[in-house]
């Protein structure tokens, strides 16, 4: 029977993933996310971005009741909300989001940017003070089972990090794609790719490979064992069933839902067995 484990062995070049750290990098985001806020004029404030009815601000304002829940119910285990009757996660999700903006819309831009200081700093002392090892946090769309701390936060700065280059990207500003910034989004939302191949059917040993090839890309391959689920590893493995190039910008669009698989085809390249690699075009990164 071929495990995990022979698979690893028979494939020298794989390994498992190193941990995605990035707490180095939460401070260093907050402040240059808030940099870039103080230089906006009232006119940038209002810009639309790609998520469809929200303006600049109202990202800003949905990254500041992100961080006020975490510290909320990660912190001081408080969480009120529940979906309603027959409510489903991601309408609920949805549903709650809207209706934090919109209540927060009368706040100022200069009180938004204040309450952004102060509660990128309670989530920065609350993420210091978890073991990142743990294995007590949910990562929903990388798998139904406990996933590590570490995974859970990285999760987070990737929420940071895509809000911030829409903003960006609505007032003309230069995106963040030095490899020390994206490089953790995209070794982040790999982590998604054995939920991709979850239906998947294979013989035991069939090996997918993503490869993001620029600043902060590297190398995955996402196995499927005799018994158990598709297992993700970082390498490439000799003679894989699939490979997948793409770059960075196309993946963190692409996984986010901000261009659709057929949009994204003509950036990517399939080599081998063509069903198995455009599967991977339907990953996703986010609970949507």
């Amino acid at each position: 029977m071929l495990t995990l484990t022979g698979i690893i062995r028979g494939m020298s070049e794989l390994q498992p993933p190193e941990p995605v750290m990035v707490l180095g990098l939460l401070e260093e985001e907050r402040a240059f996310f808030l940099d870039l806020l103080a230089g906006l004029s009232e006119a940038d404030w209002q810009r639309p971005t790609c998520c469809p009815g929200w303006s600049v601000q109202d990202i800003a304002l949905h990254l500041l009741g992100d961080d006020l829940g975490i510290v909320s119910r990660q912190r001081d285990g408080y969480a009120p909300l529940r979906p309603g009757p027959n409510e489903a996660l991601v309408p609920f999700l949805n549903r709650i989001n809207d209706e934090w903006v919109t209540a927060t819309r009368r706040l100022s831009q200069g009180v938004l940017v204040e309450l952004l200081r102060l509660a990128g700093a309670l989530t920065y002392a609350y993420f210091t003070s978890v073991d990142l090892m743990a294995l007590d946090a949910r990562v929903s769309w990388a798998g139904p089972g406990p996933a590590p701390r570490w995974l859970d936060i990285a999760r987070e700065y990737t929420e940071r990090w895509v809000h911030h280059q829409q903003i960006r990207e609505a007032v003309g500003a230069p995106l963040m794609y030095e490899a020390r910034w994206i490089g953790p989004v995209v070794a982040t939302f790999v982590h998604a790719l054995p939920m991709t191949y979850a239906r998947a059917e294979a013989p035991a040993g069939t090996a997918v490979v993503l490869i993001v090839e620029g600043e902060g890309g590297g190398s995955w391959t996402v196995v499927r064992p005799a018994r158990g689920a598709w297992t993700l590893l970082a390498g490439t493995p000799e003679a894989p069933t699939a490979t997948v190039r793409m770059s960075p910008d196309t993946l963190w669009r692409l996984f986010t839902k901000q261009i659709a698989p057929d949009d994204a085809a003509p950036r990517v390249s399939i080599a081998g067995d063509l069903e198995l690699g455009r599967r991977l075009l339907g990953t996703v990164s986010i609970i949507a």
